[in-house]
């Protein structure tokens, strides 16, 4: 059965869109009751609005805290035009039905992404707008309800052509309402937790998710996925531009959150290439331009269909450099008029602009079957200047500059990972291995570059002797390293006797 609209409560905070659809109900012969600044709006357009303290005989009273808690009101929304009793008693009590319920609440969200005081924030909390929405969504047989504007057209759509509201449209719509309530009491509960000292994994965990856009298919075409973005919290892939190519695809995504998380912890001008999520080269140079071609020398037969990430503007000398290559996404977080120019002609090459964003806030989640794993994202940083010498030499000022940049490199790549730097450039990388002696001699084995007077970053300690005996075959002359093994004797003497330099950083950096 069709909800015939015949009387509709609005109180809206965006009047987006209200204009027309207030005209529209007008014209239709639906009564509109609102509230406050919503119906002053409404008289304002020449239509007749009946207030809702006219419905309650009360007052608003405390500021406008409390306007539509009364039974007038929620008798309207609540009762079941099924049941004769509920009509019986809106006769009774001489409650008019409200088959209609248009809200939006305030805007708790946009309040708190600006400096603010506790005060104004608690001031924001939406109370009357979060009990009609919940009371007209829970009634969905006889009273339609609308959360976002964008959903007018649907309501216009069907009393036009339909007379009413079907109650297929009345319960999609109801849907969408406890699913805004719910993520608009979750941002409520997350706040006030991050206003107050101690739980920092509190017992339930509140995380809402926005779908940003559907995905072509997931790492294989017979998956479907979408790209959601959290509802809370700073920056995020969902903030990229695409200005070309073809639309991203799920392992594009995976791929991009690699390489930003890796290219946006350098300074200096820098370049990664990521392929299958894991790097295939890193460099930084005084120029973007030395980056790339630093990085892309690392592995070429690798980077070959990669994503290229700059932590810098891309000019047009770099596109020209770029273009001759196979690649599947630029990213950086501008670029000048010429390399878009330049990049125009090769169509299938995605083009981004990405914010390089610092430190990642809240939290890493990583999905297990029938639940998550929840940490702390690892932001955690060290001065490698001074970490502790535990060889009897000590690293030249070259090696402490290639240790540097070897121990920002190792931080992003999947363990086991033993890498080989020099001069602000990666040489060679041993990602994902099974132990970390196979990464140690796997990255010399795949090495197009020289490695002699290379250095060498491992994410977690030598085991054994045999990693430091591969390392220093392969000519390596400095290791940087957590430490921490029962071993770490026997290591340390290996690297004296094959005269290599090594420190401890007393902080491993796992990625899994």
């Amino acid at each position: 059965m069709a909800i015939e609209i015949k009387t509709a409560l609005i109180s809206t905070h965006s009047k987006n869109g209200l204009p027309d659809f207030a005209r529209f109900l007008h014209d239709r012969g639906v009564a509109i009751v609102s509230t406050g600044g919503t119906a002053a709006f409404i008289e304002r357009l020449g239509i007749p609005v009946k207030k809702v303290s006219d419905l309650t005989g009360f007052p608003e009273i405390l500021g406008g805290r409390v306007k539509t808690l009364h039974p007038a009101i929620h008798g309207g929304i609540l009762a079941d035009v099924r049941n004769p009793a509920h009509l019986e008693e809106l006769r009774r009590h001489g409650i008019s039905k409200i088959d209609l319920v248009v809200v939006n609440l305030y805007p708790f969200k946009d309040v708190i992404a600006s400096p603010c005081t506790l005060a104004e924030a608690i001031e924001n909390i939406d109370i009357g707008g979060v009990a009609l929405l919940r009371a007209s969504a829970k009634n969905y047989h006889s009273t339609a309800v609308i959360v976002e504007t964008e959903d007018y057209g649907a309501i216009l759509k069907a009393v036009e052509e339909e007379g009413g509201v079907s109650e297929d449209l009345a319960q999609r719509l109801a849907v969408k309402a406890f699913t805004h309530t719910s993520a608009y009491d979750a941002t409520i509960a997350r706040y006030l937790r991050s206003q107050m000292e101690g739980e920092e994994f509190p017992e339930v965990l509140q995380w809402t998710l926005e779908r940003v856009m559907p995905l072509r298919y997931g790492e294989n075409p017979h998956q479907k996925a979408a790209l959601y973005r959290q509802e809370q919290g700073r920056g995020g892939l969902h903030m990229l531009h695409q200005h070309q190519g073809k639309e991203l695809s799920f392992n594009n995504l995976l791929d991009l959150d690699s390489a930003q998380r890796i290219v946006s912890g350098f300074k200096r001008p820098a370049c990664v290439i990521v392929k299958h999520n894991s790097p295939c080269g890193v460099a930084v140079g005084a120029t973007a331009d030395e980056a790339f071609a630093k990085a892309w020398a690392c592995d070429p037969k690798s980077a070959f269909g990669g994503i290229i990430a700059f932590n810098a503007k891309v000019e047009g000398s770099m596109a020209e450099a770029i273009v001759p290559n196979f690649v599947e996404v630029v990213v950086a977080p501008e670029y000048d008029r010429a390399a878009l120019e330049i990049f125009r002609p090769k169509k299938n090459v995605r083009v981004i602009t990405l914010p390089m964003e610092g430190p990642r806030v809240g939290w890493d989640f990583k999905r297990i079957d029938g639940g998550v794993l929840v940490q702390e994202w690892d932001t955690h940083e060290e001065n490698v200047r001074a970490a502790k010498v535990v060889t009897k030499r000590v690293p030249t000022e070259a090696e402490w500059a290639d240790l540097e940049f070897a121990w920002e490199v190792v931080k992003g790549v999947k363990s086991n990972a033993v890498i080989y730097a020099r001069d602000g450039q990666t040489v060679a990388l041993g990602c994902g291995q099974t132990s970390r002696v196979d990464a140690a001699q796997n990255a010399p084995q795949k090495a197009v570059l020289p490695l002699e007077g290379s250095v060498v970053a491992s994410d977690g300690f030598f085991p054994f002797p045999d990693n430091v005996e591969a390392i220093a075959e392969a000519k390596a002359t400095a290791i940087i390293q957590p430490g921490g093994s029962i071993k770490d004797k026997e290591v340390i003497e290996a690297a004296d006797r094959l005269g290599l330099a090594m420190v401890f950083t007393g902080c491993r950096h796992f990625r899994h």
